[in-house]
């Protein structure tokens, strides 16, 4: 091993990337390769040893948080700062370029940058001034319209629209939005990385400047850079310096968001004396691991090729299990991480990834249900997310016209001519005369107080929530709900978002249907009357619990928005406290844990039923069952449901082809009663024993004090907190804990 003092603690392959002396390097690291280590080391190599100033090196990132350790890490290699260095990331960086040659580039010295919500708000703006209906051409798809056209570096004199309506008019979007930003000196995010590149492009002067200024480019993370920050980076370097490029082409993954896998094969093609560098061994994960990973990205084409290797322990096979459906699939979750835990572990060892939001709602279900502490790792609880709440929103209305919370919140959602000076008006009338929002909505209408825009905006919005009710009072409750999604313009709103977002609210939307399907009114009373048994509440007169008294007729809907609020109620665990950690698969890129737990493997769901049937789709989704497995550390559960009931439907989907191409020997199938064997992919797991907890049986015919005559279907751990799932003749198939249930056999 090299004794340098930065070279002595790297592996071969990592000490021939820091020292390499090409022009033109690419560095193709795997998963869990140390190739931010890589990238720290070669920087402080051509300080050190190449004779090259900080001053004379530009280091790009793709976070902040990143950019930050960068730096630490090469000064605490130096010993020394390393302050004239740029490093950051792209928009970091551009925004530097700009405020040091703001008149070059157009802008006035004191420009400002916009957030994504303050962008949104000029949009919306522009919209009103150009007469256009915002329900037809919703701001936020112009907002994303117009980003990802500055993405591609594209102006509005630079797009054809060829006569398409669609495109033509969110040109002309475009076209009057950088008026209203140009005219208060405005630059949102996109722009930045445009108009840096066109500084650079149009200035001769100041682009032979940074060419001989920056000697060495070095950049991280390449495979998920875009059309725009690619132009920028061969500009900036140019013909004389040199680059080191660092990236993984199989964990491309944000193609959806405008990253470009071509661009890591383009490097190789336009810089004809660059050379390759592959980093293959991994640091994270077991042998097993890096082996499942290795046979399901070999299936790819195109690919630059490598293979994932470490010296480290074969560790255990990778655990199959096949639920009968989702609320299996995430009560075994939930046992399998107690048991963990219960070892002596931690809660944050474990992590749960799914690749579509809307499959949160039954994981966290689950946990809530055993009173484990979790967090949504980037994003929210399904409960608390817009699209879910809008929709509540409306039922609330539904269910109770006074509610001012809800009224408030969709009252202009989807926009109907209402802004904050007309609702406040409403506000005004409510406060003075003391009735609600909706009572004073009415009395608006009825005086005509407002604008005649204003007030027709209002009295649709009023006639509206009162069709809801009436179409709907016959309706069963996820009926409902569906007729509110649809009836309200919500999905239709939401659907205009383009790309994975939108995509993500319309499943969450769907989610919601099924939540409602399987919400039972008769489980949720009995629930809370066991959850004030065991609270020791006292009983009332009638000798029933203290709880207030909730009668069998109380409405579905009343009910499950009460179930809702308390879902939502239920606080996510602190950011430092120790909680398992749930989040879809883009956010675990560059994460890594011990125990993970990979959901929904099932054709249509992961593969996504979106990129199926488009082979470059479907080679993202296979790039990001590969980061899935990769996240791993010493062991991996890969889970599939036999029956899935997802986006309202039910389904009996197959197992997905990604479990498929591992090889058997890596996999062991779990069954219920803790046995392995060898996994038949596409069959169920059986039972070697019937033998239930507490002496119960499988097939057992039971009585149960309120629902009757039931058979045992299934069960769940052991002892007086085992889950029970049994078909009862009244009500059909529920899931009881057996401490709570007073079961009695029947005997035949």
């Amino acid at each position: 091993m090299n004794t340098h003092p930065i070279l002595q603690f790297l592996n071969e392959a990592q000490q021939n990337a820091v020292t390499c002396d090409a022009p033109a390097l690419l560095v193709l690291a795997g998963a869990g390769s140390g190739k931010t280590r890589v990238l720290v080391h070669r920087m402080a190599w051509l300080i050190s040893e190449c004779g090259l100033s900080p001053h004379a090196l530009l280091a790009v990132t793709f976070t902040n948080k990143a950019a930050h350790e960068m730096r630490g890490r090469i000064e605490d290699l130096l010993g020394r700062p390393a302050g004239a260095m740029w490093v950051g990331t792209f928009h970091g960086l551009a925004h530097r370029l700009l405020r040091a040659h703001a008149r070059d580039a157009g802008l006035d010295e004191n420009f400002q940058i916009l957030d994504s919500d303050d962008q949104l708000r000029i949009v919306k703006r522009v919209v009103r001034e150009m007469g256009l209906d915002e329900n037809e051409w919703q701001p936020k798809q112009a907002q994303w319209f117009i980003s990802a056209r500055k993405d591609d570096g594209q102006r509005p004199q630079d797009i054809k629209h060829n006569g398409d309506l669609f495109t033509a008019t969110m040109t002309s979007i475009y076209s009057h939005y950088e008026q209203a930003c140009r005219q208060s000196s405005l630059v949102d995010f996109a722009e930045l990385l445009l108009r840096a590149y066109e500084l650079l492009r149009d200035n001769e002067h100041l682009r032979t400047h940074y060419q001989n200024r920056f000697r060495h480019v070095l950049v991280d993370e390449f495979q998920d850079t875009n059309a725009i920050q690619y132009r920028w980076i061969k500009l900036i370097s140019g013909n004389t310096s040199a680059i080191t490029i660092v990236g993984d082409d199989d964990q491309s993954i944000y193609g959806w968001r405008g990253a470009k896998i071509e661009n890591i094969h383009r490097f190789q093609q336009e810089y004809n004396d660059s050379e390759t560098i592959r980093l293959e061994q991994n640091y994270r994960s077991t042998s097993t691991i890096l082996q499942a990973a290795n046979a399901v990205i070999a299936n790819n084409n195109d690919r630059l090729g490598k293979n994932l290797w470490t010296s480290g322990d074969q560790g255990e096979p990778i655990s199959l299990y096949a639920a009968f459906n989702e609320q299996e699939e995430a009560r075994f979750i939930a046992s399998r991480i107690q048991d963990y835990v219960n070892q002596g572990n931690n809660y944050r060892e474990c992590a749960i990834l799914y690749r579509s939001n809307a499959q949160s709602r039954v994981l966290e279900e689950a946990l809530l249900q055993r009173g484990m502490p979790y967090r949504i790792y980037g994003g929210l609880r399904f409960f608390e997310r817009a699209e879910i709440k809008d929709t509540l929103a409306y039922c609330r209305l539904i269910a109770n016209r006074d509610d001012d919370a809800a009224f408030e919140r969709v009252v202009n959602t989807p926009t109907r001519g209402l802004g904050q000076k007309s609702i406040e008006v409403v506000r005004d009338i409510a406060r003075n005369h003391k009735i609600t929002l909706w009572q004073a909505a009415s009395k608006v209408v009825e005086e005509n107080l407002l604008p005649a825009r204003a007030r027709n905006g209002l009295m649709t919005f009023q006639e509206l929530v009162a069709n809801m009710e009436s179409e709907t009072g016959e309706a069963d409750l996820h009926e409902l709900i569906d007729f509110v999604i649809e009836a309200s313009g919500l999905l239709e709103m939401y659907l205009k978002e383009k790309g994975e977002k939108g995509l993500a609210r319309k499943e969450n939307l769907q989610e919601l249907v099924s939540a409602a399907r399987e919400f039972d009114i008769d489980q949720y009373l009995y629930d809370t009357e066991l959850e004030a048994e065991e609270a020791g509440l006292p009983e009332s007169a009638d000798g029933e619990s203290g709880l207030p008294v909730m009668e069998d007729e109380m409405p579905p809907l009343v009910a499950f928005l009460s179930h809702a609020s308390l879902e939502a109620g239920e606080a996510q665990a602190e950011k430092y406290e120790d909680s398992v950690q749930l989040m879809t698969l883009h956010s675990a890129k560059g994460l890594e844990f011990p125990v993970v737990f990979l959901t929904g493997l099932e054709e249509k769901l992961f593969p996504h039923q979106m990129s199926m049937d488009d082979i470059d789709g479907l080679a993202e989704e296979r790039r990001l069952c590969y980061v899935g497995i990769t996240r791993a550390m010493k062991k991996l559960y890969l889970l599939h449901a036999e029956k899935r009931r997802l986006w309202g439907k039910e389904t009996y989907p197959s197992i997905s082809r990604f479990v498929r191409e591992i090889p058997s020997s890596l996999i062991e199938e779990v069954r219920l009663n803790a046995q392995v064997s060898q996994p038949m992919f596409g069959t169920s797991s059986l039972m070697d024993s019937d033998q239930g907890p507490e002496g119960f049986q499988l097939g057992q015919m039971v009585e149960h004090p309120k629902f009757g005559h039931g058979v045992i279907l299934n069960f769940e751990g052991s002892g007086p907190q085992a889950r029970i799932q049994i078909n009862f003749e009244s009500v059909g198939p529920k899931t009881l804990v057996l401490a709570y249930a007073k079961l009695e056999p029947v005997m035949a």
